[in-house]
């Protein structure tokens, strides 16, 4: 006899960022089956960014796409990642999956209790959350003149995740 298993509630999280892009994939109550990183360096870096989303939701068919709303009051995004926000929104839509947002300071509130909260500290929540998956990755505290380390984009992306999990509870 085939025995069906019921399809798990599916959510991929996206951070888009100047380097590519970081993603997180949450299946059932608060599983992280999946999360990494995807660099972009040369040529149209939205096209090539697109292509990967592209790739990740046809592999992973989510039913919600969580990504930051660039559009947000006091979102300081460069024009290039608002316009591939754009891109990825039009190709979710298109697939029929729906796109929830989440502002850096609905993300702050909700993981911290605290607005002015800072990357780091919700990239520590996030490995103490999730510590056989995240914790060894978790980059040291950036210094004012270092830039942000690639791996932080996954914290991003999983932040994305949990901070959409806590809103619909």
């Amino acid at each position: 006899m085939n025995h069906q298993h019921p399809k798990q509630f599916r959510l991929l999280a996206i951070a888009l960022t100047c380097r590519g892009l970081g993603y997180a994939v949450l299946e059932g109550e608060e599983s992280l089956i999946e999360s990494s990183h995807m660099s972009v360096r040369k040529g149209d870096k939205n096209e090539k960014c697109l292509a990967k989303v592209e790739t990740l939701i046809k592999f992973y068919q989510p039913e919600v796409l969580v990504l930051q709303d660039v559009r947000a009051k006091g979102s300081r995004r460069a024009l290039r990642i608002k316009r591939l926000y754009r891109a990825v929104v039009r190709f979710a839509r298109k697939q029929k999956i729906k796109v929830e947002l989440i502002s850096e300071a609905q993300l702050r509130t909700l993981l911290l209790g605290d607005p002015r909260g800072t990357k780091h500290e919700i990239a520590e929540m996030i490995a103490k959350l999730f510590p056989d998956e995240l914790a060894l990755r978790l980059p040291p505290k950036r210094r004012a003149w270092e830039s942000a380390d690639s791996r932080m984009d996954i914290f991003d992306a999983v932040a994305l995740a949990v901070a959409f999990r806590m809103r619909e509870r």
